[in-house]
């Protein structure tokens, strides 16, 4: 602590990020990066944009950018707003739209990110507890709420909604916002992003990190109608008007563009996501049904802490959470099929 803090600081209790270590020959399964690499049109891209232009500020709009987004998910440019990383999106939806007189719903199990921005921002929540299947239970929404933010898949349990739950939700709350945070959507999951035409109230977000590869390059979007696009330019231009450099922008609009490499990438996570499962399942473990680039596993006679240690030992790294509820689960992210193998081999010399 210092004496030149402001108040809020000692308040904090920020995210804590995947680990990130530097150990020889690791198989790293801990932080749900995608093995497969960008698109090397993005790669290409990139190296264009570090040749050419690096001397000059960025587009503050990403004109670009958003065009291939929109062209992706058929919406126009307007109703697209980009930020750098889908957190920094996140940051900016709950200062624009999530705070209100009454509290903000969400999950008592998602992305731990969500209470950590309701301390920053003096956002007042409300936990909603999943089931004991770890699913959500859209009835206990049906309260009094200033606005409702919910992953889908939701992380780490990796569980899908189906869309028409999703619009259930939407539907069923005209008067607030509702955000569905789709970080993981395409590895199993549909959309919420049609439904953007129909709900003035719904803002869904995606990331760049997952599905294509580019957690290192930092870009993440969110689809709504214009005037909550609006709201994030307002809170993003009081912040910083130039969120994503040149490279950033040319390499992402190059890796949505890509369509065959996106295709190609996600299936193949999506087919070893499917055979781990049921690998981890002949050797005893529960795996909850994923929709997302990792499972979520406990084993009946070994606990999470244990696991990670044991996997670690064998350089195998791993998601633990000692939080209650999931403190005997991993979080395990899909590698290559090679990078399994070799996850399902430390486990039998565990289990």
């Amino acid at each position: 602590m210092s004496k030149f803090w402001s108040p809020i600081v000692a308040t904090l209790k920020p995210y804590v990020a995947g680990e990130q270590p530097r150990i020889a020959n690791l198989i790293k399964l801990n932080t749900n990066e995608n093995p497969y690499g960008p698109s090397p049109k993005a790669v290409a891209a990139m190296q264009e944009a570090v040749a050419d232009s690096l001397k000059l500020y960025p587009d503050p709009g990403a004109l670009a950018l958003r065009q291939s987004i929109a062209r992706f998910h058929g919406v126009d440019a307007d109703e697209v707003f980009v930020g750098n990383g889908s957190d920094e999106v996140l940051a900016h939806a709950f200062v624009a739209l999530l705070k209100h007189d009454k509290p903000l719903l969400y999950p008592d199990i998602t992305y731990s990110f969500y209470p950590t921005y309701c301390r920053l921002f003096g956002i007042e929540a409300l936990e909603i507890p999943l089931k004991d299947d770890f699913t959500v239970d859209l009835a206990d929404y049906d309260r009094p709420a200033g606005a409702i933010i919910l992953p889908n898949p939701n992380a780490p349990t990796g569980i899908g909604l189906p869309l028409a739950a999703v619009e259930a939700l939407v539907a069923g709350h005209p008067d607030q916002p509702v955000v569905v945070d789709e970080a993981y959507i395409d590895f199993g999951g549909e959309s919420a992003i049609p439904l953007t035409k129909k709900y003035d109230n719904l803002l869904v977000i995606h990331t760049l990190s997952k599905s294509r590869s580019l957690a290192g390059l930092r870009v993440g979007y969110a689809i709504g109608q214009r005037p909550l696009i609006d709201a994030l330019e307002r809170v993003k231009d009081s912040f910083n008007s130039y969120p994503l450099d040149r490279v950033a922008q040319a390499g992402a609009a190059a890796a949505i563009d890509d369509r065959a490499w996106f295709d190609e990438t996600r299936g193949k996570v999506i087919e070893t996501r499917e055979r781990v499962t049921g690998a981890l399942r002949q050797r005893g473990f529960e795996v909850l049904p994923s929709q997302a680039n990792f499972v979520f596993a406990r084993h009946p006679d070994h606990g999470g802490e244990a696991l990670a240690k044991g996997l670690r030992e064998r350089a195998v790294l791993v998601r633990h959470f000692a939080k209650p509820r999931i403190s005997d689960f991993l979080r395990i992210t899909i590698g290559t099929p090679e990078e399994c193998d070799r996850l399902i081999s430390a486990i039998e010399e565990i289990v």
